[in-house]
């Protein structure tokens, strides 16, 4: 696994606040019901629904918390919620190391010495580098995927703009489908996921390849309880593979025994993952 995913410069940090890519624009107005969106979203979602695993190399440019931020990372996911990403520096050991497996996380800080262990994978992940991703929502977002159940309320927006409300457990998402015209098929342009509790964040995808998507914008909106707009990253795949079998090992950290831990708290303090090192 060390050749899928090492190697890799780490993030470079500006110390100036990025203005970010625009936003998809969505389709205003309540809309009108739709008897044919959920129809739209299995067509738009039928790549990635078959796609069991995938890593890729990501080029990360926009700001979080604050701060710019542009680099690389490596990444992991394997369904239904499995994920690995690092943060390597060109020289010495990485600056990060996260994996997740359903709602258990752990990141290892290799310069520091640190380690946080079984944390909440988007409380984890948002600690570190502004991003409130589960290892599930790591895995839909990479694969421009979305949760196919307890859909409810879709709209219309006249012929090419469809909307439709998925639930998973007490989370939202509001799901926005597009096509060029009517004889081109469905995409799932934008997710937006509104947690019951913690920051919801929102998804745009462009550049699509083989009916994924090459680029992602994140970004967390004005609706977020922090109430203001501190992720704003731009996130361009390349080198993707896909259902390359990757073991459980891949999605585990070796955590050597002069680790110590970092709380929750030290690490929204460090933010080593963005910081200026």
């Amino acid at each position: 696994m060390r050749s899928r995913f090492g190697g890799l410069p780490a993030l470079l940090v500006l110390a100036t606040v990025s203005c970010g890519a625009p936003l998809m624009k969505l389709p205003p107005g309540p809309g009108a019901p739709a008897s044919d969106a959920a129809d739209a979203l299995a067509q738009a979602t039928t790549a990635c629904r078959a796609i069991r695993t995938l890593t890729a190399e990501i080029a990360v440019s926009g700001s979080a918390g604050g701060q710019r931020v542009r680099g690389r990372l490596s990444a992991g996911v394997a369904a239904p919620a499995s994920a690995r990403l690092e943060a390597v520096a060109p020289f010495g050991p990485p600056v990060f190391i996260f994996v997740a497996v359903n709602d258990d996380a752990s990141l290892l800080l290799p310069r520091d010495d640190r380690v946080l262990e079984h944390g909440r994978p988007e409380t984890v992940l948002d600690a570190v580098a502004g991003v409130p991703l589960d290892a599930a929502d790591l895995h839909n977002t990479l694969t421009g995927c979305a949760p196919s159940n307890a859909l409810s309320q879709p709209l219309e927006y006249g012929p090419d703009w469809r909307m439709v409300n998925a639930h998973v457990g007490p989370d939202a998402y509001a799901l926005y489908l597009h096509r060029e015209r009517g004889a081109d098929p469905w995409r799932l342009v934008t997710s937006i996921r509104a947690y019951a509790q913690g920051p919801s964040w929102r998804a745009d995808y462009r550049d699509f390849q083989n009916g994924l998507p090459r680029s992602i914008h994140l970004t967390k909106g004005k609706d977020s309880p922090r109430n203001s707009r501190d992720l704003d990253l731009t996130l361009t795949l390349s080198q993707v593979e896909t259902n390359v079998p990757l073991e459980a090992d891949a999605f585990r950290v070796k955590i050597p025994p002069s680790a110590h831990p970092i709380t929750l708290e030290e690490l929204r303090g460090a933010r080593p993952g963005i910081r200026e090192n």
